[in-house]
């Protein structure tokens, strides 16, 4: 029975074949009959050919609504010429103005509710009711042009609800598509995000390990003692690079932060001294100085900061040359939390600030914009004026819109 439905929703002509055969059955019956003689509906040889043309209009009403409405407005206008009176193929007529209504051009919409206002009027001047007074004739006409009217509306209705349900699906389409869009944009942010860590972690925590191995090779033979102290430096380091190295994996395949067994918190500015003081180890002085009063910050803004002061630390040790200094002044603000991290170095190549870097080189700096823009904040990174590196930026508490 499924199969025999959708067959006959691909073929809808055959369908509007059967039915224009019916009708086309009751109008011969009907126009034979003893009470509805040939003479009665004018000449057989006019009437027959249009209760055919009337038929076909049924038929093909689907495949060419315009053309199936300029015909039977001819094949009415024929039969009130040759006086063929109403019969049941007429029905032709209410079909196609519902057809139009619904699925034709709106120059044939507006021409078919013209004509099926006029064709009860125009039937009874042609024909009109026998005994009857003119205000009769009128109640009869506008009976008459009921049944045509109900057919354009119903059509018209039907359009309507089509374009409503066509705005639904575009816009469920188009929202789908935003969805989609907005999904990936979120996962390049991630990414992004998670490079980002992955950044601020490796060249951290290796250029410490560089340093240490350094010295430890040089200290090796002369200073023993030195050389154990600066490989459990190393150790210590790698394992916390470690560590980090498994939270953001636990990122990737999670999509969430784990704090519990081996996967670690996001560091914050409590954990500043504790990189300060990694520095100084690996033989960076570090001068690290807190003004106004401590207070708990938003997670990002703490992240953030942790991790400017964690890459400008880096950066010294990369671009200042031997013995270079540095200080980091950490300032809370009532709306905002401020930053500056200088040295006495010489500083880092102008095309590594200014220009973003090339090969893997200056993204740091990049990453620090970002994430300060992340949070609404503002940044200055540039050469002092007395020499060396400086990182400025501000932090606002409230997320910036």
């Amino acid at each position: 029975m499924q199969r025999l439905y959708d067959f006959l929703r691909r073929h809808p002509t055959w369908v509007d074949s059967f039915w224009a055969v019916v009708l086309f059955g009751i109008t011969c019956a009907n126009l034979v009959s003893v009470n509805g003689a040939p003479e009665q509906h004018g000449a057989p040889a006019v009437a027959f050919p249009i209760a055919v043309l009337l038929c076909v209009v049924v038929a093909l009403r689907r495949r060419m609504p315009e053309k199936m409405l300029v015909l039977a407005a001819v094949l009415g206008l024929l039969q009130l010429i040759t006086d063929v009176e109403v019969m049941p193929a007429d029905f032709a007529m209410m079909v196609i103005i519902f057809t139009v209504a619904a699925d034709g051009a709106r120059w044939a919409s507006r021409f078919a509710l013209t004509g099926g206002l006029c064709a009860g009027f125009l039937s009874q001047l042609r024909w009109p009711a026998q005994e009857a007074g003119g205000l009769n004739v009128v109640l009869i006409a506008v009976f008459q042009t009921v049944p045509f009217a109900l057919a354009w509306v119903l059509g018209d209705s039907l359009r309507t609800r089509r374009a409503y349900l066509a705005q639904l699906e575009e816009r469920a389409a188009r929202l789908e598509k935003e969805r989609e869009a907005q999904s990936k944009v979120a996962v390049a942010a991630e990414r992004a995000r998670i490079a980002r860590e992955l950044h601020d972690v490796v060249a951290h925590n290796v250029s410490v390990m560089v340093v240490q191995a350094d010295g430890a090779a040089y200290v090796m033979d002369t200073a023993p003692d030195q050389a154990k102290k600066a490989l459990e430096t190393i150790s210590g380091t790698g394992r916390q690079a470690l560590a980090e190295m498994r939270r953001l994996l636990g990122v990737l395949r999670t999509g969430e932060h784990q704090e519990s067994g081996e996967y670690v918190p996001q560091p914050d500015v409590e954990q500043l001294d504790d990189l300060i003081e990694q520095c100084r180890t690996a033989g960076l002085p570090v001068d690290f100085k807190v003004e106004g009063t401590p207070r708990p910050l938003p997670s990002g803004v703490e992240l953030t900061a942790y991790r400017i002061v964690q890459e400008a630390l880096t950066n010294t040790r990369k671009h200042g040359g031997p013995n270079t200094g540095a200080s980091v002044r950490l300032v809370y603000f009532d709306d905002g939390l401020g930053l500056l991290v200088e040295d006495d170095g010489k500083g880092a190549p102008h095309e590594l600030y200014e220009e973003g870097g090339a090969d893997g080189q200056g993204h740091g700096l990049i990453g620090m914009r970002e994430r300060v823009g992340m949070v609404g904040g503002t940044l200055d990174a540039g050469p002092r004026p007395g020499g060396g590196f400086r990182i400025s930026a501000l932090l606002p508490l409230k997320p910036a819109h």
